[in-house]
């Protein structure tokens, strides 16, 4: 992806985002050099990768197959191994019309997937074969506001604004907006994106960038290098 296309996706993001009331945290809005100025400060949101995450999965068509994230809040897996303290984390996705978000799953990661507002949010489901992997022919058991709803492999539930699924590791899912744009509030275990994300395809999970222009603001991939 080129970054000029992330600046903009940003910029569209933040506008769709505020059309439902929601106001990202200030450190959002922070330019790449006053990040670096408060990185000592700011050390949990980069080491917890807290804030902007724009992906085309490494296939270069982002609108056919890709996702905005931003996390806004994330424990450490420290956290989660000591079963104590900050063991939750919190983002904002936005799932464009028809845009893919692939199958894949997660190893330690819970989580609630919930339509915030706008489109319908398509969620396709498979279960896992004995050793964790995708299963063709396999369906399971999800949570739909809190009730019992078993699937059947390939089955699609379509949320409404207000309506969530509960996933749990070996729930294989991948999700898109159908009929328009959808804001998804995702409230999770302690998230860890770089090695906690199983794909069906050997796909990536960060997108590679050219630097054509400079940042508006940093993606959580850029914290390492530029930080």
């Amino acid at each position: 992806m080129k970054r000029s296309e992330v600046n903009a996706i940003m910029a569209e993001a933040d506008a769709f985002i505020r059309s439902f009331g929601f106001t990202l945290p200030p450190f959002a809005y922070w330019t790449p050099e006053a990040f670096k100025a408060r990185a000592d400060e700011a050390r949990h949101v980069i080491d917890a990768r807290c804030g902007w995450d724009i992906t085309d999965y490494g296939a270069g068509r982002y609108a056919e197959m890709g996702l905005f994230l931003f996390t806004l809040r994330n424990g450490l897996l420290s956290d989660l191994t000591a079963g104590r303290g900050m063991c939750y984390a919190e983002k904002l996705l936005i799932s464009k019309q028809d845009q893919l978000s692939p199958m894949h799953t997660h190893v330690i990661k819970a989580e609630d997937i919930i339509n915030r507002g706008g489109a319908t949010l398509v969620v396709e489901l498979f279960g896992s074969d004995d050793a964790g992997g995708f299963a063709e022919d396999r369906g399971g058991r999800v949570w739909c506001d809190g009730i019992a709803v078993d699937y059947a492999p390939g089955q699609k539930l379509r949320l409404a604004p207000g309506e969530s699924v509960t996933l749990r590791p070996g729930d294989w899912h991948a999700f898109w907006g159908e009929g328009g744009d959808v804001l998804i509030g995702e409230v999770s275990t302690v998230n860890d994106d770089e090695t906690d994300n199983i794909f069906r395809e050997p796909i990536g999970r960060f997108a590679e960038i050219e630097e054509d222009v400079a940042p508006t603001h940093l993606l959580v991939s850029d914290y390492a290098r530029r930080l």
